[in-house]
């Protein structure tokens, strides 16, 4: 979750008049204050920049998700993430030469939507469709970028390559919270013993199911970040 802070380094350096007047200024090369600068930016990034095409982060609209893992198809439909704008920006190092970039961000979102969802679960059989809520606290993700230029009528622009699906980590720290409306069409007897396992054994659980949803919810961040590079020239990034 969460390439946002990690890519302020271009956005908090902007000095240019079409950059939010909340970014604060900083040199190239200077970590310091873009880190700084991410920690207190962020939570007004997130809620999105309409006047630059860049859509709210908090809350997020995934329309679908499907996971197929370990036996287990779960399908999560119509899903609003709320929380992002609560992250904090761990850490942050950035190589403008060689366009390289790596972040790490630690995260309480929360998940709810609609769900169908048929397989196995450890042991356990499961099936069922309905609402579900899903609360994720203390996700740590870490990803490196790939940066490219590109040009827009004959000015250059950042670009965040398409690689970056391939090389993001995350691990969830302090817990997940599962619940499923309609398990088994309702049937409690074959539904609680489920959601037992569901949120006894959440570690396992996470990383069957949430590469994925951790993989979608990204993926709509750099979208959101690569709407704001397309409306920013490049060099208006940093301080000269």
């Amino acid at each position: 979750m969460l390439t946002v802070a990690a890519l302020l380094c271009f956005i908090l350096g902007a000095n240019g008049a079409s950059v939010p007047p909340f970014l604060t200024l900083c040199k190239r090369g200077d970590d310091a204050c873009i880190l700084s600068s991410a920690k207190t930016s962020l939570p007004i990034f997130a809620k999105g920049i309409p006047e630059l095409g860049v859509k709210s982060l908090d809350p997020m609209y995934i329309p679908l998700i499907v996971s197929d893992e370990s036996g287990l198809k779960l399908k999560f439909k119509n899903s609003t993430l709320t929380g992002l704008s609560g992250c904090v920006v761990d850490n942050f190092k950035f190589d403008p030469l060689n366009k390289k970039q790596q972040m790490k961000m630690t995260c309480d979102v929360t998940l709810t939507g609609d769900y169908e969802v048929k397989g196995q679960v450890l042991i356990l059989p499961v099936e069922g469709n309905g609402k579900y809520k899903i609360d994720i606290r203390g996700i740590t993700v870490k990803s490196p970028f790939n940066l490219s230029h590109i040009e827009k009528s004959g000015v250059s622009h950042w670009k965040i390559d398409e690689d970056w699906s391939k090389t993001f980590k995350f691990k969830v720290h302090h817990g997940t919270t599962f619940h499923f409306d309609n398990l088994f069409n309702g049937n409690k007897v074959l539904a609680e013993p489920v959601l037992e396992m569901l949120n006894t054994n959440w570690q396992v659980i996470m990383e069957e199911i949430s590469p994925p949803i951790v993989k979608a919810i990204i993926g709509y961040e750099v979208e959101a970040v690569n709407s704001l590079f397309s409306a920013v020239p490049a060099d208006e990034f940093f301080i000269q």
